[in-house]
């Protein structure tokens, strides 16, 4: 049963806002006539109502990915209150193109507009589509996701919400009904990996499949790939970012086929192993992945990658796994292909990559490397779809971290973007971390660059230890004078109009709850765990009497000078056996 946690679904390029207000058990609903059990509250979110176990509280954000699907499908869909969508452009370029009257620009927008001028079947929210979409979310607890799925989502066939806890089903039926989605959704009890392995093979798979474990959905996999359709979708969310962030590298090799960095790019890391350890298990089975959209969001990733099948494509698997090699000490990072491919004629001629691309130390400060992946390395998104950050770069650098490595002042994030940009290479923004730098520039040209910032802002080179990796990065002279003065271009459209781009924790005690119970509910362990720890460095005991019962070490070795005033004890000391 599904951890009572916030899920991952997130808006890609609507600007919405998801308010939950949860009823008192005693409200009575004149609409629906139906009682509330013992220990049961109302939660609405959105257009759907849930009835939830007050023990747990649920906040979530449903993502409009799948009306996009539905379009591509060849559907037009009729969703209430379209006018009043927000839509952001998120490529400064695309805007600018299109402010000075760039003819192509208008040519693809009238391309659009044609394509959907052909489309003659619609669908509408809550109606059921005898050719649409067919959904399966696989640990669905109370259902709540598959309920707005099924009141907000046109163009659906079925929803199927699946949960191994009987009392879990019967929720979900009873929330169906509630909702009067029944038409639409139905409920099942039944391992998720045995009911997607069941649908292997069979003429109507399902067109989607979403599966938020409690931890790790690496056990989940490999039924997933084989029971989604072709060019179907999978919706996938990991809450086990300790282990994908490099805390406990072997852990990861066992659940994803990959050994973690604990690096500052470590959460754009771990959705390039989920990603590769989906694209592995697919090729098992002749079917390779494309992704559309892939976000790291404080204690979880999640994922939405499409699935299709081609023998022929899955031949590229292994050109697109790369090895981390990662300079323990500047941070610089080089990736190592696992496969190499060319072209020859009409062909592709496929053969072993060359390396490493590193040589015994780090050519930049000397030190050693470590090795880790593979990992996903090309793109995280569909670059039609999201334009926001560099598609072909693979993780990023921060600024405080080049900073930190030669002890200077951290420069301003735009002054660095703009010495890029000045250098003749791209540059972008990242999702995962506030004070990113995705860029296709080698490492030497950024620490060239940031030689150039030193100078202008020096440190003690006195202070500096000769073996140190500052030291080293220091003593070389930069081969290009980095240009500082902010450019126009460097400061993307988003940041111009103040988007959000990093949203804050709705409110105290938010992230994993605990694991859900078999027999229904949620353990209170943990938030009393967490509550009795909350400010555990505050009102800390002060009275330097607190250790006279223990030894102190430098009287012994008679060099304490603090007499009757040192904290421990200068006698003989009490033990007991």
């Amino acid at each position: 049963m599904e951890s009572a946690r916030p899920a991952a679904d997130l808006p890609v390029v609507t600007t919405t806002e998801a308010k939950m207000d949860t009823e008192p058990q005693s409200a009575d609903n004149p609409s629906k006539p139906e009682l509330l059990l013992p220990g049961e509250t109302v939660v609405k979110e959105g257009k759907a109502t849930i009835l939830f176990p007050s023990a747990n509280e649920v906040c979530a954000v449903l993502t409009e990915f799948a009306r996009e699907w539905m379009s591509q499908k060849g559907v037009k869909l009729v969703l209430p209150g379209e006018k009043d969508r927000v839509v952001v452009s998120l490529s400064q370029e695309e805007s600018n193109g299109k402010e000075e009257g760039d003819a192509s620009g208008l040519a693809e927008e009238d391309k659009e507009t044609e394509g959907e001028e052909e489309l003659t079947a619609t669908a509408t929210v809550g109606e059921k589509c005898e050719n649409g979409l067919r959904v399966l979310e696989g640990l669905a607890a109370s259902g709540l996701r598959s309920v707005r799925f099924a009141l907000e989502v046109p163009g659906l066939a079925s929803v199927t919400a699946n949960d191994f806890s009987t009392k879990a089903a019967a929720l979900i039926s009873r929330n169906a009904s509630y909702n009067g989605v029944e038409h639409l959704l139905q409920a099942s009890c039944m391992d998720a990996s045995m009911l997607m392995y069941e649908m292997r093979g069979k003429k109507q798979p399902y067109d989607v499949i979403d599966l938020d474990p409690y931890g790790s959905p690496s056990s989940f996999l490999d039924a997933a790939v084989q029971a989604v359709s072709d060019g179907g979708l999978l919706c996938i969310t990991c809450t086990d970012m300790a282990v994908m962030a490099g805390n406990s590298g072997e852990t990861c090799y066992s659940k994803y086929g990959s050994v973690s960095i604990k690096a500052r790019y470590c959460h754009e890391m771990a959705l390039r192993i989920i990603l590769h350890s989906v694209d592995q298990r697919a090729a098992v089975y002749q079917r390779y992945i494309k992704p559309l959209l892939s976000v790291s969001v404080d204690f979880y990733i999640r994922v939405f990658l499409r699935v299709h099948t081609g023998q022929a494509m899955v031949k590229n698997s292994a050109s697109k796994q790369a090895l981390v090699f990662n300079c323990v000490g500047c941070g610089s990072f080089y990736l190592q292909r696992m496969g190499k491919k060319t072209p020859n004629g009409h062909h592709m001629k496929y053969s072993p990559a060359t390396g490493p691309p590193v040589g015994p130390v780090c050519e930049n400060c000397g030190q050693r490397h470590q090795l880790g992946g593979p990992i996903w390395a090309e793109p995280l998104h569909d670059v039609d779809f999201v334009r926001k950050e560099l598609d072909d770069a693979p993780l990023y650098y921060t600024v405080d971290q080049l900073s930190s490595v030669i002890h200077c002042n951290t420069p301003p994030l735009l002054q660095i973007r703009s010495a890029l940009l000045h250098a003749q290479h791209r540059v972008s923004l990242s999702h995962a971390c506030k004070n990113a730098i995705k860029t296709d520039a080698p490492p030497s040209v950024i620490w060239d660059i940031m030689r150039c910032w030193e100078k202008t802002n020096p440190v003690k080179r006195e202070k500096l230890s000769e073996t140190s990796p500052a030291f080293r990065i220091l003593s070389k002279e930069p081969s290009l004078q980095a240009c500082f003065t902010v450019r126009e271009d460097a400061n993307p459209q988003s940041r111009k109009l103040h988007l959000t781009r990093f949203q804050e924790n709705p409110h105290a005690f938010w992230g994993p709850k605990a694991r859900a119970r078999a027999s229904g509910g949620i353990t209170t362990e943990l938030d009393e765990k967490r509550r009795r720890f909350q400010n555990k460095r505050k009102n800390q005991n002060t009275d330097p009497s607190r250790h006279k019962h223990q030894a102190c070490k430098r009287f012994k070795m008679g060099t304490c000078t603090h007499g009757d005033n040192c904290c421990y004890s200068h006698g003989p000391v009490e033990t007991t056996e």
